[in-house]
Formats: structure tokens, sequence, C-alpha cells
């Protein structure tokens, strides 16, 4: 009798990257394999509710705990993800701490031998690792079709080094369709000259995938088909979509826990708030685990949602003191606001909130978990890049899939992102919840929507893919 197929998944230790890599796990678990999540004491322990409901509904999915290095690294103790550092260089040292993982991760293969290794694409290394013990070493990016294709352009033909200034436009070449960006518009770590820690392993990281087995991608055929075409066909990289991940989570009883470990207050409040609103009258606004702004650009937010007139739910990483007045907020702005909107301090479940029939708009970062939960409820977007590939991201959105309008934010920036001004922000919602292109957008997002939900039934291109993903692991070992 052949042993149970067995896949272990190292994600990156951030948000973005685990969570997905965690609901991997769960889909791969729903078909029979046994999986197991390798990640970092901190980690661990934040996800740890999550592995253990999985548990206890049958599915055969595990933790195993590596120590991570942060403090040979020069971190502070207990800092284990890059969500948690507040400067440039603990991001550099974060990264550099990973590259110490290698020798923790070789004796987990040693002991435990799974059949493959689902390994984040910052972890280039693991590649070499995993081919110590003939494992096979799949590739998660964590993003779509479009974003991958549009790096890999840029990485080989460096546009943005033959143009004069970080304003100028250009085209990004080798691409389905005409696609322009500029250089202020793109992480620093892609450029030429970029000697980060960060750009090390990213450029290392995309050089590693020509030498993995291949490429799983959290998207569907239906979203992005000429990018998926091209990333298979022309720049020749094995891959299979399976995605959307956060949907097919509906199906094993995941829905709306995405990132929840703690209670973080009641959501059943948020969702009775928007059972008193009309269809589409209220618009979303979150950008994320990482994100982090200024007093002065959450002030402009405030005053250009209040100055839109429209209804809202915003998610702030800003923790009520007591008898403290909250400098970013205008003065009386909340006695304003009762019953017209909504402020959520932490954790929203935003799954929920999206699919609810009262939402009618979301201003997104554009990160690729928040995208594609747009995406599958149907719901148009004021995109609102940061860092990371979220400015391709964003021209996915509004100029090929044409669901969205742009706030204006032009320049990458890890910590802060572009400074957006509040006429910027009220024009674009305003455009998104009741503009003249409006109506098309929702028509689009819907169509969207339904062509994402069966994708993942049985028969549908991610549920198909998915199958194939699984026999040709099984006829790699021959199992």
């Amino acid at each position: 009798m052949s042993r149970q197929l067995h896949i272990c998944f190292f994600p990156l230790m951030a948000q973005g990257h685990t969570i997905p890599a965690i609901n991997m796990a769960k889909l791969f678990a729903s078909r029979g394999l046994k999986t197991t999540i390798i990640t970092t004491p901190f980690n661990a322990d934040f996800h740890s509710k999550t592995i253990n409901d999985s548990q206890n509904t049958g599915l055969d999915i595990s933790t195993l705990v590596i120590k991570f290095p942060g403090v040979v690294a020069g971190m502070p103790e207990g800092c284990e993800s890059p969500d948690l550092a507040t400067t440039p260089e603990m991001v550099q040292k974060f990264y550099r701490a990973t590259t110490m993982l290698d020798k923790p991760l070789e004796n987990l293969l040693r002991e435990y031998k799974p059949h493959c290794l689902v390994a984040d694409v910052f972890f280039p290394w693991a590649t070499a690792v995993a081919a110590k013990f003939g494992i096979p070493r799949i590739v998660f990016h964590g993003t779509g079709f479009f974003s991958l294709c549009a790096s890999l352009s840029l990485l080989e033909y460096e546009p943005h080094e033959k143009v004069e200034s970080d304003s100028e436009p250009f085209v990004v070449p080798n691409l389905p369709v005409e696609v322009i960006l500029m250089r202020k518009q793109l992480p620093p770590y892609v450029r030429r000259n970029a000697q980060t820690e960060f750009a090390k392993v990213y450029r290392t990281g995309k050089e590693s995938e020509l030498g993995c087995f291949g490429v799983v991608v959290n998207s569907f055929y239906e979203l992005e088909p000429d990018y998926a075409d091209h990333y298979r066909m022309v720049l020749g990289r094995k891959a299979w979509h399976i995605g959307p991940i956060s949907l097919l989570m509906d199906k094993i009883g995941g829905k709306g826990k995405r990132g929840r470990s703690r209670g973080f207050g009641d959501e059943h409040e948020f969702l009775k708030w928007l059972d008193l609103k009309e269809a589409n009258s209220v618009v979303y606004i979150c950008f994320g685990s990482m994100s982090s702004f200024s007093d002065a650009q959450l002030m402009e937010i405030a005053m250009g949602l209040e100055a839109s007139g429209k209804q809202f739910i915003w998610v702030v990483k800003k923790e009520r003191k007591e008898g403290v007045r909250e400098e970013w907020l205008p003065e009386g702005f909340e006695k304003r606001m009762e019953g017209k909107g909504l402020i959520i301090r932490g954790w929203a479940p935003q799954v929920l909130i999206l699919e609810h029939e009262a939402v009618g708009g979301f201003v997104t970062h554009c990160g690729w978990n928040s995208t594609l939960e747009a995406v599958c409820a149907g719901v148009p977007m004021v995109t609102w890049p940061l860092f990371a590939e979220q400015f391709y991201n964003e021209k996915l959105v509004t100029q090929i899939l044409r669901i969205g309008v742009e706030v204006g934010a032009h320049k990458w920036e890890r910590l802060a992102g572009d400074f957006v001004k509040r006429e910027a922000l009220e024009k674009a919602v305003c455009r998104i919840m009741d503009g003249e292109e409006v109506e098309g957008m929702r028509a689009r997002a819907r169509a969207l929507s339904e062509m994402a939900s069966r994708a993942i039934e049985e028969g549908g291109s991610s549920f198909s893919n998915l199958d194939a993903f699984i026999e040709d692991v099984r006829q790699l070992h021959g199992a």
C-alpha cells in the first residue's frame, strides 16, 4: 500500500504569505493529503487556532516549529515577521535572518521526508536543500500571473534603466497588452544596482524558479488567461493555478476567518450595521496588515471620506486610548459620522464585509489576497498601491480587468506609501460608488465573481489544475 502523500508548506513569516499557505494546506488536506506548515514560534502561536480548528474537522494538518535566528541577525527577540518591522533597517535584518533557516529546514526534511516542499519565493535556497533528499520544491509567490509576468519582464529587459527620471513613463516589454509604469512605482530591489539584503533574496528567488519543479499560483485561469498562457508558454514556467484559495475556504469551513487567531471583537456588530444599509451604498476601506500611514495621511483619508458623502467601513491599525484625543481624526468626526461611517480598529472580517450586498466599493492597497477577495465578491475597487507588487496588481485591476479606478498613488514606499490628498480620495470614491462608469465596472466584477465560483467547482479550471498538480507529485514518487 502506498504511503499517504505528504506536502510541507514553508511560507514567508508574513500575514500575506502565511495565511494563503495555511489555506493551501487546508485545501490539499481536504483532498486526503497529509499537510504540514513549517513556521517559527511566534507565527505558530498566532495561527494555532485556525490549525486546531482544521484538525478538529478531521483534516490531516499539523505544524512544525523552527527557531527564527532574528537575534543573531540583530533583531529584537520575538520579531519574527516583516509585519513587525518598524524601520527599513529592521526589514533588511529580517531577510538576512531568513537566509539562516537552511540548516533547520534540512534537519526537518531529513526527519520527516515529505513527498513535496512548497516553499516561499523568498527562500531560494530551499530548492538546493530539498534536492539533497530528492524532494521536489514548488515555489509559492503569493501573487497572480500578471505580476509574475511583469516582474520577470522588468528583470530581463530593464526598461526602467533606460528612462531619464523616476517620473518618465515606459512600456513594460514582452507582455500581451501594453502596460505603462514609472520607475518610482517599482520596488527599489528590481533596480540594477540594488544591493540590499532583500534585493539579493528577490533576484536569487526569481532565478531559483528555473531549478524547481514548478510554481503554484493562487489565481484562476479565467481571471488572467493571457498571462497564465504567457507565463507558461512564452516564459517557460511550469505552473498550476489552484485559486482563489479564499473562495475555496468557504467549502471547508474557513469563511470569514482569514487571519483570525484570537478574539478581536464581535464580527456580527459590523454585519448588523451593514444589514441596515441599502445595496451598494457602503464603501469599505482597508490597507492590509503591513501598511503604516502617518497621522497626516489618516486625517486626509477621514476628510476625503466625509467630503464624499458616502457611507463607509474603515479599518484602521490604531488602538483607542481612553481620555486621549486622537490627533489623526478631525474634531468631532466620529460624532458627525454616527450611522454613516464605522471605524474598525485592528482586525475585521474582510471576506464577510466584502460579500455583504451593502458594500459597493473597496479602497484597497492592491495586495493580492485582498484583490482576489474583492474579485470573488464582485466588488469594484479604488486602487491605492503602497509597495511589493501592488502597482502591478493595480494595472491588472484598472487597465486589464477594468473593475477599478486609481486614487493617484504613484510612489513605491514600504512603510508609508505615496501621500494622497483628500480631494483625490473623494473623487475616486464617488467614481466607484455612483460614477458614470460604475454600472459597467459592477457588471464586469460580477461576471468575474461568477467565473471564480465556477473555477473551483468540480471540472472547473482550478479544480482540474489542483488534480493535475497532485497527480504530477504522485507520479514523481510513484505514490
